[in-house]
């Protein structure tokens, strides 16, 4: 893959018709998305690692999701920031398919990862007795997690081989010319897709859209909706009911009505992030008018906040990221 340095700051690629501002807060963007993800890992991580604490499930499905978010920020978004800052990167038909085959992977995990935050709230509320830890030691990790965790790496590990093989080097500026509007199977850095007909693209595009995109997102909705459904109608109980009654999980009703609120917080910011992103894409495939570039601006901006963004919104409803904030904080301070 060939690098090289190119044009000013303000003359590349879909900033060349605005000014360095949206290019500084976009750069702050990717870096936040960074630094943000890379510290819930180390922090919560932190404590799945002590020896002498239990492991909580909820810990390891927060660190698996910012793993994703990590990987595809370091993996993707970074490199499109570099780009914009000026590096030319020409990758060759190799590297393409290797770096198509690895967008794909990432983006797909990616989102199963954040459904699998929602569903295991929901499993938990409905739970008469939650494993909410499991003792370090000889019983190791739940098998249960493990399995989810393996299926949705390498489920999409599989989804993404025909990127590995399906993809070529394009043509210059074919980074925003794109075939697909998916933003799973979004093309980048000059790369394209090379299906062997129109219509086996078609297949691939839809079928991506459909079962990484759509039915995630309409099933972490559902479950969110019914947590907090739960919690509502158990709060409506709660004066009728015996204080000892009710599953455990429901003793904990402020926290978990905390945690509902958080993850429906994270749903709504993934939504629109993706809406935003296929809605910019769509507009400039088929429309292209004075605006277009502008679309391709905010597509940028919206695949990198869920990423961005979700970090803080997750320091909202986490104790020890709070802790570890306030700490830092006070350090500062001081």
């Amino acid at each position: 893959m060939e690098v090289n340095v190119t044009a000013p700051l303000a003359m590349k690629g879909p900033w060349s018709l605005l000014s360095a501002i949206p290019l500084v807060c976009y750069v702050a963007l990717v870096l936040l998305g960074i630094l943000g993800n890379a510290g819930v890992i180390g922090v919560v991580g932190e404590s799945i690692l002590r020896p002498q604490k239990g492991r909580r499930i909820s810990d390891m499905i927060l660190v698996n999701m910012a793993f994703s978010n990590l990987m595809v920020s370091m993996v993707r978004n970074l490199l499109l920031m570099l780009t914009d800052l000026g590096l030319e990167m020409v990758p060759s038909k190799t590297w393409c398919q290797i770096l198509m085959g690895i967008w794909v992977w990432l983006r797909c995990a990616n989102v199963w990862s954040t459904f699998f935050v929602s569903v295991f709230h929901f499993q938990t509320l409905r739970r008469v007795a939650p494993p909410t830890t499991s003792l370090s030691g000889s019983q190791g990790l739940p098998r249960s997690l493990l399995i989810g965790f393996g299926g949705i790496w390498t489920f999409s590990l599989i989804y993404s081989l025909p990127a590995f093989v399906y993809s070529t080097k394009g043509a210059t500026n074919a980074t925003e010319t794109l075939m697909l509007v998916s933003s799973t199977t979004r093309p980048l850095l000059g790369c394209l897709w090379d299906f062997p007909s129109t219509s086996s693209g078609l297949v691939f595009a839809t079928t991506s859209m459909v079962i990484h995109e759509i039915v995630p997102i309409v099933l972490m909705s559902g479950t969110n909706l019914s947590s907090l459904f739960i919690l509502y109608t158990h709060g409506n109980k709660r004066h009728l009911t015996h204080k000892g009654q009710g599953t455990p999980a429901m003793h904990r009703v402020p926290a978990e009505r905390r945690a509902a609120k958080v993850i429906l917080a994270l749903i709504v910011l993934f939504i629109s992030s993706w809406g935003a992103s296929v809605v910019s894409v769509n507009y400039f495939n088929y429309n292209r008018g004075p605006s277009s570039t502008y679309m391709l601006v905010i597509a940028r901006f919206s695949n990198s906040a869920f990423i961005a963004v979700s970090p803080v919104i997750l320091a909202v409803g986490h104790r020890r990221l709070r802790v570890v904030i306030r700490y830092v904080l006070t350090c500062k301070h001081s």
